[in-house]
């Protein structure tokens, strides 16, 4: 799908902040019609959406919890209401606590994998069905936020967020691959260290300030320089990438 105006709905999952609202902001100003999925702050992804207009693209709020099934078969009808669905960003995802594996719950696991994982695959799910020839669809591209620390592990912080991220791996190269010959292809994204409100979640709002430094390019990213890499794998310009991963991670 192009990113010309007209050419469809783009739907980004945790796009009232950070990457995701980076995400959305460059969707719209690429002429895509853009839906602004949140779960709970409201304000936040209103605030996305007011940016986008004011910018003169087009937008539109959708709730949902990914992580409930019904919740997005919900959601994917608000889209069919809007328009074509043209690409997926699943970028909505969780981390708890810093703690060392040896105090992580079951509960705790469960929660992270059935935001990261399941509620990333619900999603792609429902868009294959829309945008894969196989249904009669015209294709698209579904793009996967998932996290460099699916190669480092992230020991003594986040090893069930690492882990989970792991999954989403694994899960973009066996869809891509089923999807390659049905006009869907399927990408991701493994941000580094990144400044954006999910570090505050994890208990420690300067991590980016402590660990920038350490790495090779002697900073931290931004939203937008994510934001660019899932842009541009959605765009024509990625018409023959598929399976990919891309790592905007600073060289780390």
């Amino acid at each position: 799908m192009s990113g010309t105006t007209g050419m469809g709905v783009a739907l980004v999952t945790g796009g009232g902040r950070g990457i995701g609202a980076a995400v959305a902001r460059r969707l719209a100003g690429a002429g895509y019609d853009v839906g602004i999925n949140y779960r709970r702050d409201e304000a936040a992804a209103n605030a996305v959406l007011e940016d986008i207009v004011a910018g003169g693209g087009r937008g539109f709020l959708v709730s949902a919890d990914v992580a409930d099934e019904a919740s997005v078969a919900s959601m994917f009808a608000a889209v069919d209401a809007r328009g074509v669905l043209a690409a997926l960003v699943n970028n909505a995802g969780i981390i708890m606590a810093q703690t060392t594996f040896d105090a992580v719950s079951l509960e705790r696991m469960q929660r992270v994998f059935a935001v990261n994982v399941f509620g990333a695959m619900l999603c792609a799910r429902e868009a294959v069905k829309r945008m894969s020839r196989r249904f009669g669809g015209a294709g698209g591209a579904i793009v996967n936020v998932s996290s460099a620390a699916a190669r480092w592990g992230s020991p003594g912080e986040y090893i069930d967020y690492a882990a989970s991220k792991g999954a989403i791996d694994t899960f973009t190269r066996g869809l891509a691959v089923e999807e390659a010959p049905h006009g869907v292809r399927v990408n991701a994204v493994r941000p580094g260290i990144i400044e954006t409100e999910i570090h505050a979640d994890g208990g420690e709002p300067g991590r980016v300030a402590r660990l920038g430094p350490t790495l090779p390019m002697r900073r931290g990213g931004t939203a937008d320089e994510v934001a660019a890499a899932v842009a541009w794998l959605i765009s024509d310009e990625a018409s023959y990438v598929t399976g990919a991963f891309i790592d905007a991670a600073g060289g780390r």
